[in-house]
């Protein structure tokens, strides 16, 4: 399964994305964002395109806020993907959306708010930050394994 993953896109609709993540997000089984839309119209817009698994972020507007949750636990292909936004300074998020799921068995963390991509595994579980959209994005690819994969949006 191949997994789009976006966050922070501060984008109203899904043209103001750049044409390299509109491709991608045509080829992918599932779209996973992971919170400051901005805007409601951008969410359904995605879900015209496939499935669609997001949470909220810091910066969403209320209406968002008031549909989506704080953090969102997906199991794909036995795999278990923890989704939330972050919050707090850069320095040590990391640490912050693990304890998030401390009492979830997660295998994969995807998260946003830092606008720096980060695609690492720590004591097991994958570390899944796509970046700024206007910078990246990622694929996350399960097939029996995960993999995850950061590309330039530019």
């Amino acid at each position: 399964m191949r997994i789009a993953v976006l966050a922070d896109t501060h984008a109203n609709k899904l043209g103001h994305l750049s044409k390299k993540i509109i491709d991608a997000l045509s080829t992918v089984d599932l779209i996973i964002h992971a919170g400051d839309f901005t805007d409601v119209q951008l969410l359904e817009e995605l879900k015209q395109l496939g499935e669609v698994k997001a949470v909220r972020g810091n910066m969403d507007s209320t209406e968002l806020k008031n549909i989506l949750p704080v953090k969102e636990i997906v199991e794909i292909e036995n795999k278990r993907i923890g989704i939330t936004h972050g919050s707090g300074a850069r320095w040590g998020i990391e640490e912050r959306v693990r304890k998030m799921f401390e009492s979830d068995r997660i295998d994969i963390i995807v998260y946003g708010h830092s606008h720096q991509s980060q695609n690492k595994v720590i004591d097991g579980i994958l570390l899944f930050n796509p970046g700024k959209a206007t910078d990246s994005f990622g694929i996350l690819t399960i097939n029996g394994e995960a993999e995850g994969e950061i590309i330039s949006s530019r």
